[in-house]
Order: C-alpha cells, then structure tokens, then sequence
C-alpha cells in the first residue's frame, strides 16, 4: 500500500466495511467484490465471512452489546427521529428516501451557499447539495440501494412467504363456531350443576363412621351384614383412597393383594373379605348421590338434542348413564396424593374405608379406584372432560332406547367436537392416542355399572337398608330398563 494517496486508501478502508455489512443477494455480492479493482485485497476466505455476515439492506442493525434498543434513536442526517439502520446508517425515513432517490437518479447537486450548511429537521429541504454530502459523511453507501429488480423479488419473496405462513396457518386443526359454542354451552352447563364448594353436603344426612354413633344418632338405623350397598358409589364425589398407594403408582401396578389394606377390610383364611356388621355411611351417602342424580339430569337436559328426544328415551339415557356420570364427575374431587375425594372440610373427605362401610364390596372398590387413577392422569382439559359426559350420556347402545339412530346422531356431533379440540387445543405429547384412551374409560365405566346394579339389587333386598336409600335412588337404580 506504500504510496498510495491517503484519500485512495480511506475509500478502500470504507469499501472494506461496507462489503462487511453488505446484504443483498448472494450473486449480487460475488458480482460487486469480483468486478471491484482492489479485490486482490481480499481473500477467500473474507468473501464467505462477508456473506455470512449479511444482513437486512434496509434495516441494518450493529451487532453492538452496547447498543441501547430503548435510548432515542436520532437520524444522524438531520436530527429527527432515525427508524433504523438505512444504508448503512442511522437516519429518519425523509433522509432514507431522499438518499436513495438521489443515488438512482444519479443527482448533481450545488449548494447555493458556502457548501457547509447545517442541516436540521426543519431546513433538510433547503440545500440539497449539503444533504447529500451530509449523508456520505455519515456512512451512507449506494451500494446497498437495491435495484428495481431486486426489490422486485423481495416484494414477491415476502408475498410468497405470506401466502406459506397463510397456507399453513389455513391446515392448523381449528374448532368451527359451532363447536366452540357446544363446547361453551357444556361448560356453563356443568359448572352450574358442579358445586366445587360443595357446601350442599351440609343438607344431607351427617357423615357417621362409627358403628357406636350410628347407634347413638339413628336408631331407626339397624346394621346389617353382608350386603351391598350400591350408593356410595353413585355420588359425584365420591372416591377411594388410600394411604398406602403412592400418588405416583400406576393403576397397573396395583394388585388384588393391595386392596385389602387400602379399603381398610381384612381377609379371612379362606380368602374371602370379612363384612362389616353395619352401614353407617349408608343415609349420608344415600343422600348424596340422589342429590348427584339431580345434577346429572340437570346437565344432561343442557346438552343440545337431548330435550328433542323423546321422553322415555331421555329416561332411559338418564338411568343407565347416571352412575357412569356420577363416577366421571367424582374424578374431578379425586387426588392422587392420599387416593380420596376432597370435598371441603374433613368430615366430606371420603376414602374407600368409608365407601365399604356404605356396603360396598372389593368386586366393585378394585376397579372403581384404578378406573379413577387412569382417568386422572389423563389430565383432560374441562372441554374434554364435559364433552366425554355428554357423549357418556347419548350412547345409542342403552337399553331400552327406541331412536337409536337421533341419539347416534348427537353423540357422533359430540365425538366430533372431541377429536377437533384435542387436535387443536390439547398439546403433545398429552393428545397422543387420547381420543382412543378417553373411548376406553367408557368402556371401563360399563364394567363398574354392571357390578355396581349388582351390589344394588344385594343391597335392596334388605328391608332395613333400603329404608335408608332416597326414593330417587331407589327409582334410577332399583328397575332395571328392560333389555
């Protein structure tokens, strides 16, 4: 570089840093460092560094940990507020547009004055020529003016990706309005029938664990033994528990052997569960799943369709679901933590201790408790929780239904809505396979109703336990709809 004239070596210095910052198209860089004549200054190895450091042409930001994104940016042309980096410079949206008009137009300009004028916000439009010179002494370069054909391409390479970001916006799964208004409708529905207070539980008969206090507070009240008490398992909030189950431990992993430690009934040496001699739980929870049965109806009248039908097929929906829905509700008052159901203070926390001394037996406590741990760590949405009661709820299949194929039509409408949400609302990996998982539960819930009529029709045959049931208990679950 010896004797080169310190302004020829100031412009290469410049060039130099401008090919840095340079970002247009990759052809159009190669273009511009091949036909300039000092390129034998720069190696090959500078090419590719340049190219991966190219950034946007018209809004060049300095990779600068100083820089203060939140400090006022002041166009270094006149002193207006700058809107970014603009070829190469920090300047307002006036000196970007007048720079690069005056670069395309290839203008001459003359200053009328001394060729020194100040140029601020207010008289940029006075000297042309000052503001201009203004520019390149700030580092305003032309070559990163883009051609009319570039920003051609770039206009369309931005519409092009629009248009993807459109498409693929378009395939995202979404829920139609009708399907979020079903959704809507089944929620209010539902919390307007689900107390989570459950400050109703006051009204029933008291929890009694005690035989001796049975005895104490109802002597209409005379225990009885080995008999089934199908009730307890009717009521919405209602579930096992256990404090030798872990929180965590998979249903699988709980064996037969289990449950006589977590219902809190022992085994005699033939094998066989030991009754208890009386059922003091039996009026409290008696009552309260005839106040869970009101609910269930109440719900069920909301879903769209279900009014449409026909009076005896509403009532036989409603008989044959209520103790499925009743169970599918007591989930959402169930944890894991201690295998019980939390409804308020200590006296409506209820473990599978208290359901046996309703009358129930491990036939029906076994699969009961690890049908609750499945469907809790499926950890479903509300949506889907309301929507897996409605499509419980209009199941063709029940005995004793008459237009199978109306019910069939609603709950198809209802599975629909289900598969949509999980597709669009319930994130990975929770949504793999859910659909199928939830299908099964209800498949689950069959089983547990079956044994649950069962342990009913034991529990009724005695004069004395079926004096403490409700006549809305005995109604729903003491005629079985004819097959």
């Amino acid at each position: 570089m010896r004797g080169t004239p310190p302004v020829l070596f100031k412009g290469i210095i410049n060039y130099l840093q401008v090919l840095s910052h340079l970002c247009l198209v990759k052809g159009r860089v190669l273009f511009l460092l091949l036909s300039n004549p000092f390129i034998h200054f720069i190696g090959v190895t500078r090419i590719v560094e340049m190219e991966q450091m190219a950034v946007s042409s018209s809004a060049y930001q300095p990779e600068d940990d100083d820089f203060d994104r939140n400090c006022p940016r002041i166009c270094g042309v006149c002193g207006d507020k700058a809107t970014g980096f603009h070829f190469n410079a920090m300047t307002c949206e006036g000196c970007k547009g007048f720079f690069r008009r005056s670069m395309k137009k290839k203008a001459n300009f003359t200053c009328p004055f001394n060729g020194n004028c100040s140029i601020t916000k207010d008289n940029r439009r006075h000297c042309q020529a000052c503001r201009l010179k203004r520019c390149q002494d700030i580092g305003m370069m032309k070559e990163f003016i883009l051609t009319d054909e570039e920003v051609q391409r770039k206009k369309e390479m931005i519409l092009k990706r629009k248009e993807e970001e459109a498409i693929k916006e378009a395939k995202k799964p979404k829920l139609s309005d009708e399907q979020e208004q079903l959704i809507a409708l089944l929620i209010e529905a539902h919390h307007k029938t689900y107390d989570s207070s459950y400050s109703d539980f006051a009204q029933f008969r008291p929890p009694i664990r005690d035989d001796s206090k049975m005895e104490e507070e109802s002597s209409s009240t005379d225990p009885s033994h080995n008999l089934c008490s199908p009730d307890s398992f009717d009521f919405n909030f209602f579930e096992p528990s256990s404090e030798h189950c872990s929180p965590t431990t998979d249903m699988s992993a709980l064996t037969k052997s289990d449950f006589p430690n977590i219902f809190g009934i022992f085994q005699s040496d033939s094998g066989s569960s030991k009754p208890s001699e009386s059922l003091p739980m039996l009026p409290h929870l008696a009552d309260l799943v005839s106040y869970s049965i009101q609910k269930v109806v109440g719900f069920a009248k909301a879903i769209p369709g279900f009014r449409e039908l026909s009076a005896d097929d509403q009532i036989s929906l409603l008989k044959s679901s209520a103790i499925e829905i009743i169970m599918l509700r007591s989930n959402q008052s169930f944890t894991l933590e201690d295998m019980s159901w939390n409804c308020g203070n200590d006296d409506f926390k209820y473990n599978l201790s208290d359901i046996t001394k309703a009358g129930h037996s491990e036939e029906l406590l076994e699969p009961l408790i690890k049908f609750q741990i499945g469907l809790k760590n499926l950890n479903l949405h509300e949506q889907e929780h309301v929507l897996l009661m409605a499509i419980c709820i209009l199941s063709p299949d029940r005995p004793g239904v008459q237009d199978r194929a109306q019910v069939e039509r609603i709950q198809d409408g209802l599975s629909e809505t289900l598969q949509s949400y999980i597709r669009a609302k319930h994130p990975p990996p929770g949504n793999r396979l859910l659909y199928p998982k939830m299908i099964q539960r209800l498949t689950d819930l069959r089983s547990l109703s079956e044994e649950h009529s069962k342990q009913f029709q034991c529990l009724s045959f005695n004069p004395e336990h079926s004096t403490q049931l409700t006549p809305l208990v005995l109604e729903v679950f003491g005629n079985d709809v004819d097959q």
